[in-house]
């Protein structure tokens, strides 16, 4: 299960034969996402585990999970983008459904992150696992 935004990302990803322009395209939609208010970046907004520092605040609308995030990474400000890709718009109730490890496996992240940011990856998908359970 995955969004339709995902899939876009699935696609260019596969396209894309050579990791170094997948980091690029990485860092290019991280670029593309809206910045985040610095009122927001708060100790409370703050994903630990994070070697880069990382923000994400969770929004609920008619049912539908949602959030602004952020870091101060280019590379990581891109995995953000992806995770929202992954997880935005869907209905509260199926965000702990999503099986976050095989999505993001399709890109062949895991493979070429760093441990840091990979355990980084991993502590923004518990993050929203986390905001989605207690909206639902």
């Amino acid at each position: 299960m995955s969004t339709e935004a995902f899939e876009e990302i699935v696609e260019t990803f596969e396209f894309l034969d050579d990791w170094e322009d997948r980091y690029r395209h990485l860092i290019e939609i991280g670029k593309a996402m809206p910045a985040m208010d610095a009122a927001l970046q708060t100790p409370a907004s703050k994903v630990d585990g994070c070697a880069s520092q990382v923000w994400i605040v969770p929004k609920v609308a008619d049912g539908r999970f949602d959030f602004i995030g952020d870091s101060d990474a280019l590379i990581v400000r891109g995995l953000v983008a992806v995770v929202h890709a992954l997880f935005a718009g869907l209905p509260v109730a199926e965000v702990a459904g999503v099986d976050a490890g095989a999505e993001l496996g399709r890109l062949g992240l895991e493979e070429h992150l760093s441990a840091q940011r990979s355990n980084g990856l991993r502590a923004m998908v518990q993050r929203i696992r986390d905001h989605a359970a207690a909206a639902g």
